[in-house]
């Protein structure tokens, strides 16, 4: 089976010791295609004028992002990168002590953050197959609880919790209790997959949608993210927003990418059809690779992460000897072949 894509295909990121051995670095998710020609014309002549403070507070931003998605800027609250944002919320959402609710392993991001907050974490294990269990989330929720997350598509195993048991799971969530929708991977969805954000977000006030742009829109550097929820949550995580911590060059970039999104449209499509040709060739030959809907997709232990690294091959590993990739460049789809089929030549 081929792994070719297309003819302009990327390449991801790279260090090379030697001509022969380079070595892919695929433990972050990156998208492996750079920023679009009119982001990058866009966010060079906002770095002209980088002489000039940004707004004290943004405003453009998220005016911006709100009349994209058809709500209010009040809803919505701007920060570095998603990560950014979610160190906003749990610094100014839950109450001090609390505990955070969350499925393990998942961004290896919220177990630090909540520690830097003052938060408990609370790991709940995942299903067998790869999805978040919202049985055990839910019977994990009590009255010391401060805050739950749930990612869709979830980090790492890129599974997604089908629309009607998510409804139900944020239904039986006490409304005291907030909760992130975290969304990072949103773009990748498939189209049934989509949600109507504003219908639950009206249902659920304590609802908080976290999303990015540096996966799909491919601007991982420019620490560009945000928030969306009810006013009276979205100004509590703007009491944590960084005074000129904004770059007006987010705001070229976000006006660059929304106009661009159909050419950002044919690229990740290209990343679903390499993800999902390197998945069939994995369990074609055996390994029980979870469907992904995100840019990467989740190998299960005990051993890619040791046969990855053997061969090069920079993953995100974890204790049980699995290991999750970035997708989209079709030499590195290779590489991952070539390590964990080693008597297998990919055509």
């Amino acid at each position: 089976m081929s792994l070719d894509l297309l003819d302009s295909a990327p390449s991801s990121r790279r260090r090379t010791s030697r001509p022969s051995a380079p070595i892919f670095d695929l433990s972050l998710s990156e998208n492996p295609f750079p920023p679009l020609p009119s982001v990058v014309a866009a966010v060079n002549y906002e770095v002209t004028r980088s002489n000039r403070y940004p707004e004290f507070v943004p405003d453009r931003l998220p005016a911006l992002i709100g009349g994209q998605l058809g709500v209010d800027a009040e809803r919505v609250a701007v920060g570095a990168g998603a990560t950014g944002v979610a160190m906003q919320i749990l610094r100014s959402v839950p109450q001090p002590g609390t505990e955070i609710v969350l499925s393990s392993p998942t961004f290896d991001g919220y177990p630090i953050m909540a520690t830097m907050a003052g938060l408990r974490l609370v790991p709940v294990p995942l299903a067998a197959d790869g999805a978040q269990d919202l049985d055990a989330l839910r019977r994990s929720i009590h009255k010391g609880t401060g805050l739950v997350i749930v990612c869709r598509p979830h980090n790492p195993t890129g599974t997604v919790v089908p629309a009607h048991d998510l409804r139900a799971f944020l239904t039986s969530v006490p409304k005291r209790i907030p909760l992130i929708l975290d969304e990072a991977y949103v773009e990748f969805l498939a189209a049934a997959d989509h949600l109507d954000h504003i219908e639950l977000l009206r249902r659920h006030p304590n609802l908080l949608v976290l999303r990015t742009f540096s996966k799909a829109y491919g601007l991982a550097g420019l620490r560009i993210g945000y928030v969306v929820g009810h006013p009276d949550l979205i100004a509590r995580v703007r009491t944590q927003q960084l005074p000129f911590g904004t770059p007006t060059l987010a705001v070229a970039a976000v006006t660059a990418s929304y106009a661009a999104f159909p050419e950002l449209r044919t690229r990740i499509r290209s990343i679903d059809t390499a993800r999902d040709r390197l998945r069939t060739a994995l369990r074609g030959h055996g390994i029980a690779v979870p469907p992904s809907r995100a840019n990467f997709l989740y190998l299960p232990g005990p051993g890619p992460a040791t046969l990855l690294r053997r061969a090069g091959i920079h993953a995100k590993c974890y204790p049980d000897g699995s290991a999750r990739v970035a997708v989209g460049d079709p030499a590195a789809d290779r590489a991952i072949l070539t390590a964990l089929l080693p008597h297998r030549s990919p055509t």
